[in-house]
């Protein structure tokens, strides 16, 4: 009988990446707007795009868009931010925008914040490589590897000619998981099922990508004063799996990570997989779905499972951005959390699910360790 349970338990087949693609929601990004009432009117149109772009109104951007009033009361969460950057900033101008994504589990971390006319120019909801990254993965690519490149030509051009490498010959090595297609196993879109891989370069001086550059510079500061590249590997609807300074990639590595996104994934519960959403502005089920999206979207809804998430907790008192606008030290711990599987509040409904769980856990474990190669938490 317990052969029989753990044959149920993996019986997903589909590729990490395919099955993040087609059922993995991204997590949703809070832009909070700090203000006295007084907006001039490109700062007025700014916020409506914003608005536009949002969930709250069936927009196509993984973000949530909230106007707070300085002089008005705050719930405690958003109370807490305003004093955090009061303590942390020399020099507060308000309208004052703050971008909080999700990291990891359970947490959300400061990725970027200015005066709203300097979030104009941020590129923080579209960017040209955002829209290239989102275009490679809904026509077909497996993952796609982004690298913002550093001031040191030579290390950049070292680091994009062994991931071409590297996954050129992956992409003809590793085969895909058995049974795909089968009950169980099922692919909802018509996007060709391929092992294929690309690198996206990125400039850090690129006024258009001011918002990514931040972000990424944000999570590992020291690889931009040591000139070292960073390599963040992307798949689904945006999921990046890591940043990875350069120095730390090898031919080993690239393996490793690779293999864990095309294996088999046997553990469908996304937060307990490793890796943090980008914003991004994608109409993902119409991409992969067409005219059937609404119809796909409820057959999938009834394969979730019910999973109790911990609760978002605030960004720490103290310094929350660099002059850039990237995250400091301070708050790149915050982002760096382990992924302990002990995290998160399963609900067990009976014996079955108590093996699935055994089984889809050990997986995961599997994948953490390549995935701890790289990443250390912060101390």
């Amino acid at each position: 009988m317990l052969l029989t349970m753990a044959n149920i338990a993996t019986a997903c087949n589909v590729p990490v990446f395919r099955y993040a693609l087609e059922r993995w929601r991204p997590d949703s990004c809070e832009v909070v707007v700090f203000h006295d009432g007084t907006f001039s009117s490109s700062q007025e149109q700014f916020l409506r795009s914003l608005d536009e772009y949002s969930l709250d109104n069936n927009g196509t951007a993984n973000m949530k868009v909230m106007r707070q009033h300085t002089s008005e009361p705050m719930d405690n969460s958003v109370s807490k931010l305003w004093s955090s950057l009061q303590v942390a900033e020399q020099k507060i101008t308000v309208p004052w925008l703050v971008v909080r994504s999700r990291a990891g589990r359970g947490r959300l971390v400061n990725s970027w914040n200015g005066s709203l006319d300097d979030a104009v120019s941020a590129g923080i909801v579209e960017s040209p490589a955002r829209k290239e990254l989102s275009r490679r993965l809904v026509t077909g690519d497996s993952a796609v590897w982004l690298v913002l490149k550093s001031d040191d030509a030579d290390r950049n051009t070292a680091t994009v000619e062994l991931l071409t490498k590297q996954l050129n010959e992956l992409s003809n090595k590793i085969p895909l998981p058995e049974g795909v297609g089968l009950p169980g196993s099922e692919l909802f879109s018509d996007i060709p099922l391929l092992m294929k891989f690309s690198v996206l370069e990125i400039d850090p001086h690129d006024v258009d990508e001011t918002y990514l550059v931040s972000l990424l510079h944000g999570l590992d500061p020291d690889s931009k004063a040591a000139g070292d590249p960073l390599v963040v590997p992307v798949f689904g609807r945006g999921r990046a799996l890591e940043v990875i300074p350069a120095s730390k990639v090898d031919a080993g590595l690239i393996e490793d990570l690779t293999l864990f996104l095309c294996g088999a994934c046997s553990c469908q519960v996304k937060d307990m997989n490793p890796g943090f959403d980008l914003l991004l502005s994608t109409a993902w089920n119409i991409e992969l779905f067409g005219e059937e999206a609404a119809e796909v979207s409820a057959r999938m809804e009834a394969d979730i499972v019910d999973v109790a998430l911990p609760e978002l907790v605030l960004i720490p008192p103290g310094k929350s951005t660099t002059t850039d606008g990237s995250m400091p030290a301070e708050q790149v711990s915050e982002l760096r959390v382990s992924y302990s599987v002990n995290d998160v509040a399963v609900k067990e409904p009976g014996a079955a699910i108590s093996v699935f769980w055994a089984i889809a856990i050990l997986t995961v474990f599997v994948g953490f360790v390549v995935i701890s190669k790289v990443f250390r938490p912060s101390p």
